[in-house]
């Protein structure tokens, strides 16, 4: 990250405009690539909706809001790590475990750089908070990012790219054992999943 800045000044906004030059998907050929910033909003909105889900239909009472903060700022620290693969990232428990620590060392380094009485409450927008519904909301946000994946996927299947295919499985057979255990999971796939793909005309 850049020296010293000018006194007064954050650079926090601007580190985090940066999100756009951020690319997903490296190893994969992509028929439209996908960067962060994209799909940092796609998470939150998918995760904001997953809460509407529960609370109207399960009778829970979940900040649908604070879900799509923690979806908007879910993959921050990858401005200054840098998107790693899927398969790198999980292939093996002991980068797993280190690749964390890098995320929350460049977790930290970002927050360092707001102004001291800014950051107690913007880092809550970093890191899910103790008690049962923020648990609860912080299983809904990783949905959305698996669900995000997902969509990623149909659209480039929908373009004709045969590239996505093994990550369109691995994807749903994670999302099968989340559904199993999150009913907004189950019927956001079954309601609002189908329609992916299609053109704006067929949509409308």
């Amino acid at each position: 990250m850049a020296g010293p800045q000018p006194e007064g000044t954050s650079p926090f906004l601007a580190i985090l405009s940066r999100l756009k030059y951020i690319e997903r998907w490296s190893l994969m050929r992509n028929s439209r690539p996908e960067n962060l910033s994209e799909h940092s909003l796609e998470v939150a909105m998918i995760a904001h909706a997953l809460c509407v889900i529960a609370n109207v239909r399960h009778g829970r009472h979940l900040d649908e809001s604070r879900a799509a903060l923690l979806g908007m700022y879910h993959d921050a620290s990858e401005i200054i790590t840098g998107d790693m693969p899927t398969p790198v990232k999980y292939g093996d428990g002991r980068l797993r475990d280190a690749y964390k620590d890098v995320e929350g060392r460049a977790r930290r380094r970002l927050l360092d750089t707001l102004p001291a009485d800014l950051r107690p409450a913007l880092e809550r927008a970093f890191v899910a908070g103790e008690g049962e519904d923020e648990r609860y909301v912080a299983r809904l946000v990783k949905a959305a990012d698996r669900l995000s994946a997902l969509i990623k996927c149909l659209e480039e299947r929908a373009c004709g790219n045969s590239e996505f295919v093994t990550a369109e499985e691995a994807t749903r057979e994670k999302l099968r054992r989340m559904r199993q255990e999150l009913p907004e999971v189950d019927e956001f796939m079954d309601e609002f999943l189908p329609p992916y793909g299609r053109t704006l005309d067929q949509l409308l």
